[in-house]
């Protein structure tokens, strides 16, 4: 198995600290090394039969480079835009640009008539600028990516016909559902792991200084 991903994007070497708080849960470590090696195949053409719902290499990669963007996660930025820079370099300045106008913060959206709707808050509803260098199916699931990133709260029936009408099949979409809600999963812990490794570092030197 290829290095641990949350490693990587983490920052975690061999034998410190945190590494050795993460073998306390080999069980949760090899699943989400597993999750994605299952979402992002190494090998260059993806096999039908390995449940990876008829989404490219390519598709893969441009939309984690485009979501790694979304949460302004540098270390994930250069594993993922370094992906699909190596599989299609003519995607890879499209798919920046989309980031670069789609950045903003959130959670945010509206809510249906209702008890909710006193909640509702508007925000950014990204269209993609460049669909010709995307293609209305890739353009179509970065509107999606966005659209789960930041509001969620207003993924209904209408979003899902959207990407049906750019080509996307069932199996497509809940694989496309799939690849947001793990990246947005693998890049929360590694930030946490990050900061908790920052902490632990801080509160070392502070021991170590102390007379």
């Amino acid at each position: 198995m290829s290095t641990d991903i949350i490693d990587r994007l983490a920052g975690i070497e061999p034998g410190s600290p945190l590494d050795r708080l993460r073998r306390r849960r080999p069980d949760a470590r090899d699943h989400a090394q597993r999750g994605y090696l299952a979402l992002f195949p190494e090998s260059p053409a993806p096999a039908p039969d390995t449940g990876t719902g008829e989404v490219s290499r390519v598709e893969r990669h441009a939309v984690a480079a485009f979501v790694a963007g979304l949460h302004q996660d540098a270390p994930a930025i250069g594993h993922y835009a370094g992906l699909l820079a190596a599989d299609a370099p003519e995607l890879a300045a499209a798919v920046a640009a989309e980031v670069e106008a789609a950045t903003t913060t959130g959670p945010y959206g509206i809510y249906p008539e209702g008890p909710l709707a006193g909640e509702s808050v508007p925000g950014l509803v990204h269209r993609v600028g460049d669909r010709t260098a995307l293609g209305e199916r890739l353009a179509a699931a970065l509107e999606h990516a966005h659209l789960l990133v930041f509001r969620p709260r207003e993924a209904d029936k209408e979003a899902l016909r959207a990407l049906a009408r750019a080509g996307w099949s069932t199996t497509g979409i809940v694989t496309l559902s799939q690849l947001v809600s793990f990246l947005t999963f693998q890049i929360r812990v590694a930030t946490g792991l990050r900061l908790l490794g920052a902490t632990t570092q801080t509160s070392h030197e502070y021991q170590e200084a102390r007379p």
